[in-house]
């Protein structure tokens, strides 16, 4: 029978998805059958499954570490958060409706059952599956219908091994917390825990352990440092942008100003890999600066919603002045919709404005649409004349004198637009950067020769460091008991 085993966080952001994708890679790199679950995830960083339909990039980049091909079991229910109109909801890869915060919950016992049919599914002809919690299940609050954490684990009877971040601090306490804060039948589901983020010498965190077996039990499966290859993977939460914010030395600066409602963002992660960029996520209050080559507007869930923003914060003025000093813009699908001169939403998509002026630096319009585009495709860059491979996830039919000029050709189609000078392009092509050779002479165009990092490589590389790590930390005895 197939085994599996849930890590659930004692908070968001304590680094599940790196550690589900970290053991993903352990086990197949031991030849076991393994693959990756979260039944739901809440980020509008999707990514298009290889059996069609939108996963979290999270769920994508586990069946990568797996080395499985991806599926819409692999994360059934996909929240989008968007503006007014609160959150997209994704089953099984399609737009199965739209809710705000507390009309989901009465929604969640209507979706337990597309959770555990893709459960069932990942399950059939594997060894084991990982499957990764949402939040904290100390949210008792939410416990009622529950399917992120407790209400799946206790339902679908997965063991549970709790993660506790100890570089925010108090990890002792959050354990403890959770396994006081939990109601019976929750706690009795936990086999243990993992101490995670470590910086220093492990063996002064001894007496902790002690502490924390004395107030709970539970057993400690390992302490994990800090894992250092991490960086190099795509991030999913925008919580992590704040953390990206400031760039490093670099000979091109990039900047992107971070979207209320940025979606995608990993669109920008092989640029970030450049040692010769600078890619600077220019938070609110901040201004664009003067001196970047490019400004990338990337995805948004909302663009209407982030036109308003980036009027409010003055970033319209900074592209439109970046451009007049002779910058270059690329927009990437909502933020392509911006470049444009109009935005129509007659069917109030995202919310209850039907049409605003986009920044005006591509003669072209664009009009949402209810039907959306999900597809992986393989294109073709129409101003470097290289290969591309990426996926596409949007609302909307852009059309307009500049797309007369596409930018790229996706699976046979023109896409996107130039403007006449070359100086603004916009695409609907997620992953557009991913191509190093189209990296390559994007960044020769500004001057910057010499060869290029495989991105691809540099993130299979990472997994395995992580996997090798984790195996040198973590109990054998317990990695040995989820399989045998």
């Amino acid at each position: 029978m197939t085994k599996a085993i849930m890590l659930q966080g004692t908070g968001s952001d304590v680094g599940k998805t790196v550690l589900v994708a970290g053991l993903c890679r352990l086990f197949a790199n031991r030849g076991v059958r393994v693959r990756p679950f979260k039944p739901q995830n809440m980020s509008n960083n999707a990514a298009v499954a290889e059996d069609g339909g939108e996963i979290g990039r999270a769920q994508w980049l586990q069946s990568l570490a797996a080395r499985v091909p991806s599926s819409v079991h692999m994360n059934p229910v996909l929240l989008k958060p968007q503006s007014d109109v609160g959150s997209q909801i994704i089953v099984q890869g399609k737009v199965w409706g739209h809710a705000k915060g507390r009309d989901y919950q009465a929604l969640k016992p209507q979706l337990l059952g597309a959770v555990l049919e893709s459960f069932a599914a990942i399950r059939a002809g594997t060894d084991l599956v990982i499957v990764e919690g949402a939040g904290s299940p100390a949210e008792i609050n939410l416990r009622r219908g529950d399917i992120a954490n407790m209400g799946f684990a206790t339902r679908a009877n997965v063991p549970v091994v709790l993660v506790g971040d100890i570089d925010r601090g108090g990890v002792i306490a959050s354990l403890v917390g959770t396994y006081h804060i939990l109601p019976e039948e929750d706690r009795r589901m936990i086999r243990g825990y993992i101490i995670n983020k470590f910086r220093g010498d492990v063996s002064l965190f001894a007496e902790g352990i002690d502490v924390i077996g004395g107030f709970t039990g539970w057993q400690c499966h390992g302490v994990v440092p800090w894992l250092k290859a991490a960086a190099r993977l795509p991030a999913e939460d925008s919580v992590v942008l704040e953390r990206l914010a400031r760039g490093s030395s670099g000979a091109l600066k990039i900047a992107v100003p971070m979207l209320s409602r940025i979606a995608n963002f990993d669109d920008l992660d092989p640029l970030r890999a450049e040692p010769d960029v600078d890619l600077v996520f220019v938070r609110p209050g901040e201004r664009l600066p003067v001196d970047a080559g490019l400004v990338v507007l990337p995805g948004s869930k909302s663009t209407i919603g982030d036109l308003f923003d980036l009027r409010e914060r003055g970033w319209d003025r900074d592209i439109t002045a970046h451009v007049r000093r002779g910058g270059r813009v690329i927009g990437i699908c909502g933020g392509y919709q911006m470049l444009g001169r109009m935005v129509y939403d007659p069917h109030g998509i995202e919310g209850s404005v039907t049409e605003t002026p986009g920044l005006g630096l591509l003669d072209i319009e664009t009009e949402m649409a209810p039907e959306k585009t999900v597809r992986n495709s393989l294109a073709l860059s129409r101003e470097y004349d290289v290969p591309l491979s990426g996926y596409e996830i949007h609302l909307g039919v852009t059309s307009g004198a500049d797309c007369e000029r596409p930018s790229t050709v996706i699976d046979g189609r023109p896409d996107g637009a130039l403007s006449p000078d070359g100086r603004i392009m916009g695409t609907y092509l997620h992953g557009l950067f991913g191509s190093d050779a189209y990296r390559a002479k994007l960044l020769e165009s500004f001057g910057l020769s010499g060869e290029r990092t495989d991105y691809r490589a540099g993130v299979d590389a990472a997994l395995d460091e992580i996997a090798i790590e984790l195996e040198s930390v973590l109990d054998p005895a317990w990695l040995d008991s989820l399989v045998n």
